[in-house]
């Protein structure tokens, strides 16, 4: 019994670490950043402020209410001025004589007091507005902030794509170099080729070692900046997870500039940011104008008190000393050290910056939209020109591979041939990964998912 569970544990514990290496896809990698992202968490906690500052400057519309007490405590002392004596008590049953009497009386009042501004030239309304669309505004700084992490996700999902595929034509170059020198090694046993020629063979397999490690070490380093965004921070190994049909993605269909363009216009928050800030400057100019009201407040109150002074009880002194008072307060601003002058001409500036701002969004995203049109197009071209490339090249290296192989060609020629066959297959991978990744964003900027 025991020893099935110990081989239960440890089918057990190996499935888990088998689920544990389950190849990440960019979705999970993505909706893995959305949860724990520190960045984001911040911002949300920034929206969380913004919902708080909007409850706040709506209470601002009710009554203020509070209440207030004070005790008061008075010793006064007593002195004969003609020489008289007082008999007072000793606190032990007996009494004593003194020249002067000791007196110590205490009071207290209580009040409730309500406050309540009627008018104000629109500037608790206003402020309401300004603290909804500020609330807006940080809610599109969360979506910025996702948006971003999408991006620098897929960016580093394709780099990693990219990396992981060039290792592979690392390795398969290597095994070739290696096969090479072998045959190499074996014909210079024989006297058909001279010992330079094993020697460019090594130096070619030395090469491709090299090129091996410099492409794992690439391959490591974007695993660990993705891991970075995902904060993880244990030693797991992220497995990427490949796409179908990759080559498909890479020559799928473009929209024009002017199509993206104006996609992106209708669902970037970048764009609808920017937007809310000149409304927002808007309503600070009328918050700032507001300076020129007056402002009319109702006050309310009521209170009572209690002394020990007299023989009444303490509950009839609160009962009969209870009052109640209610009045209109008016202000009337007339000079304010040009204070609310000043405040307007803030206010309009901050008004043309946020529209100079949102001419700024609205270029910079374009320039963004037409670089990834640009740079997806001509990738796509890369992609089908180098695709050929890469059959013309494999083609050529076979041939002179095999004829390396009976002494026709001589490892100069393919060297030669494996070195352009290894440059076209390194272009195909990477104008392919290009297009795949430009086009993605495109579609993203353009309100649609990404999907690799």
């Amino acid at each position: 019994m025991l020893k099935k569970k110990t081989l239960f544990a440890i089918l057990l514990l190996a499935s888990g670490g088998l689920m544990a290496q389950q190849p990440w896809s960019l979705k999970d990698c993505i909706d893995y950043s959305m949860k724990h992202n520190i960045q984001l968490k911040m911002e949300k906690i920034s929206l969380e402020e913004s919902n708080i500052n909007v409850k706040s400057a709506k209470a601002a519309l009710f009554p203020s209410l509070s209440f207030s007490t004070s005790q008061n405590g008075r010793y006064q002392p007593y002195f004969d001025d003609k020489g008289n004596s007082f008999v007072t008590s000793d606190g032990s049953g007996g009494s004593r004589v003194s020249s002067s009497q000791d007196h110590f009386s205490y009071s207290g009042s209580y009040g409730i007091n309500a406050r309540v501004t009627l008018f104000d030239g629109g500037r608790n309304i206003n402020n309401i507005k300004q603290q909804n669309v500020t609330r807006d505004i940080t809610q599109l700084s969360v979506k910025e902030r996702e948006n971003s992490l999408k991006e620098q996700i897929a960016k580093l999902f394709v780099q990693i794509l990219y990396s992981t595929e060039a290792v592979e034509v690392s390795k398969a170059t290597l095994e070739a170099a290696k096969e090479s020198l072998k045959q190499g090694e074996a014909k210079y046993e024989v006297g058909k080729i001279a010992r330079s020629e094993v020697v460019q063979l090594q130096s070619q397999v030395n090469g491709a070692e090299y090129q091996l490690i410099n492409s794992q070490a690439q391959l490591a380093q974007f695993k660990l900046q993705l891991k970075q965004i995902l904060e993880i921070t244990d030693e797991r190994d992220i497995m990427i997870a490949t796409p179908d049909a990759a080559d498909e993605l890479a020559l799928a269909p473009l929209a024009t500039v002017n199509e993206a363009y104006n996609a992106a216009l209708a669902c970037r928050p970048e764009i609808a940011s920017s937007k809310l800030s000149t409304e927002s400057s808007d309503i600070a100019i009328k918050i700032a104008r507001s300076g020129y009201y007056p402002t009319v407040s109702l006050n309310a109150g009521a209170g009572t008190s209690n002394s020990d002074n007299g023989n009444e009880s303490f509950g009839h002194q609160m009962k009969y000393n209870l009052n109640g008072s209610v009045g209109l307060s008016l202000s009337i601003p007339i000079y304010d050290n040009r204070s609310t002058k000043s405040n307007i001409q803030k206010a309009k500036l901050q008004k043309t910056n946020s529209q100079l701002q949102e001419q700024s969004a609205r270029k910079e995203l374009y320039s963004t939209v037409e670089g990834l049109w640009l740079d997806a197009n001509s990738a796509q071209k890369k992609f089908l020109s180098a695709r050929s490339n890469v059959e013309s090249a494999q083609a050529s290296y076979d041939l002179v591979s095999e004829q390396f192989g009976v002494g026709l060609k001589n490892a100069t020629e393919l060297l030669t041939e494996r070195s352009n066959l290894l440059a076209a297959q390194q272009e195909l991978l990477q104008s392919k990964y290009t297009a795949i990744l430009n086009m993605q964003l495109l579609k993203f900027y353009m309100g649609n998912d990404i999907l690799f």
